[in-house]
């Protein structure tokens, strides 16, 4: 299917992509050893999976942007190069707060790096059809260190120090460098453009950003009764107002705001963040709602999840074939229905029996495979080429964001119904029901927000389909199928 430097090529972006699927869930394993081991509090803990994901999510545009005017395979491998540096510094920590400086540079260097694997993936072929099996690949890499992560961590702990599974990071930096060196040629000035890099813009896309992320941590471990989750919130949406006017204005704006208006690279986008909003808001409440309603051990609980990591994992092979027999357009939005409907069996039918949550679980991970491909594809499509970077940014911060948001919406409902202690080891009949009201209304008001954002979308591709004015040029507004 592809030629020997191709296939090189896809290792390294496979690579990259295996490293941000890998980490924070094969760390994630080891916060209790890392607790002991540094005599980390609580809070600490958090900032050391939460330092990675602000600075990450933040910083996206930011290296989106740069990459964009200095060149995407030059950035990539200055990231990696960061990658390695930051991975093999994890061996001479002694303190958390060490620790949370290496994880804050590592989000950093993933900020540099996760972009670029789309853009280059996207710039290896012309043919739609091939970057979809391209995208595929590199997904299906990156899935299932996902899904054996975990399990993967758990035995290395047992016979190795808890440093070993992020120095793991540093041989995937070097397959990832290696590979990108040898099968991807340097950017060309002409895929390339020289305006000035926006720095208040940067400033403002960054506060928003990180605001926004943090905001629902805050939500869910402080409560709506606190102030500091709501005065976060209301600065984040300030700065994102800020950050709008600022880009409508400038010359040179970091986000060329007319870009996203497109209706393949608003519909891809909308289809992005309903996938990431369905699986970070379900996976939260199933989570709660197997150990602390059913009783299930985390052991147990894990094992409950599995469906959604089998299906993950299994649905690789006929992802290439759904698309070509429907065309990415139709795949996209059929398979987003199939998150819309995986919210509402949950919603609906979850608390009568673990063989609907299994069902939920499912369809949404049927939907986001596909979803996790074409919607990436779709926004490559309906971009300039010199702007490629930028789009791939802003898929990954369209994730990102909106999962931050779906646990947001999940741990303030329950807050919000749900009296007493939540981990409390008994519950009451009463706090029971609350428990399952609460679980039904999160997952009814995700579900509702999940279809607003994919009707949406779907009505973006058919205005796109029929060559409105924003659809940008005659290439954009009549994209190819997949072949």
């Amino acid at each position: 299917m592809f030629d020997t430097k191709t296939r090189i090529a896809l290792a390294g972006l496979s690579a990259v992509f295996l490293f941000e699927m890998l980490d924070n869930s094969i760390l994630t394993v080891a916060l209790p050893t890392i607790g002991r081991d540094l005599h980390a509090s609580t809070l600490a803990l958090q900032w050391v999976t939460g330092a990675y994901a602000v600075v990450f999510g933040g910083l996206m545009l930011v290296f989106g942007a740069v990459a964009d005017r200095f060149g995407r395979r030059r950035i990539m491998l200055l990231g990696l190069a960061l990658l390695g540096a930051a991975s093999l510094a994890t061996a001479f920590v002694t303190t958390a707060e060490q620790l949370i400086a290496v994880r804050a540079v590592t989000g950093v260097a993933a900020a540099m790096t996760t972009p670029g694997s789309i853009a280059l993936a996207f710039r290896l072929f012309t043919d739609d059809g091939q970057r979809v099996r391209a995208m595929t690949l590199i997904t299906t890499v990156g899935l299932v260190g996902l899904a054996i992560g975990p399990t993967a961590g758990g035995f290395v702990l047992a016979v190795a120090p808890w440093q070993v599974l992020l120095l793991v990071n540093v041989p995937i930096a070097a397959l990832a460098l290696l590979g990108i060196r040898a099968g991807i040629a340097p950017d060309r000035p002409e895929d390339l453009h020289r305006d000035p890099v926006d720095a208040p813009g940067a400033v403002l896309g960054t506060a928003t950003i990180v605001l926004a992320l943090v905001a629902p941590t805050l939500f869910v471990d402080e409560g709506t009764g606190s102030w500091a989750p709501w005065a976060t919130t209301g600065a984040a949406v300030v700065a994102a107002v800020l950050f709008v006017l600022r880009e409508r204005s400038a010359a040179y704006p970091l986000l060329d705001l007319g870009l996203i208006a497109r209706p393949l690279v608003s519909a891809g986008l909308a289809y992005k963040a309903a996938t990431g909003l369905a699986v970070a808001g379900m996976g939260y409440l199933v989570t709660l709602q197997l150990q602390l309603d059913w009783g299930w051990s985390p052991s147990l609980a894990a094992v409950g999840m599995l469906p959604q990591v089998v299906v993950l994992i299994a649905a690789g092979p006929f992802v290439n074939r759904f698309v070509e027999r429907a065309g990415l357009e139709r795949s996209a939005w059929l398979s987003s229905i199939a998150v819309v409907a995986g919210l509402a069996v949950y919603a609906l039918l979850g608390h009568y029996g673990y063989v609907w949550v299994a069902l939920s679980l499912a369809l949404v991970a049927t939907a986001i495979r596909v979803v996790g491909v074409v919607a990436g594809v779709n926004v490559m499509r309906g971009l300039p080429e010199n702007r490629t970077s930028i789009g791939a940014a802003l898929v990954d911060t369209a994730s990102e964001v909106t999962s931050g948001a779906g646990v947001a919406v999940g741990g303030t409902v329950i807050a919000a119904l749900f009296t007493g202690a939540i981990a409390a080891p008994h519950w009451s009949a009463g706090q029971t029901t609350q428990f399952e009201h609460a679980v039904t209304l999160a997952g009814l008001v995700l579900t509702a927000v999940a279809a607003l954002l994919v009707g949406w979308a779907m009505q973006r591709t058919r205005r796109g389909a029929a060559g409105t004015p924003d659809a940008g040029d005659d290439r954009l507004a009549a994209p190819r199928a997949a072949v």
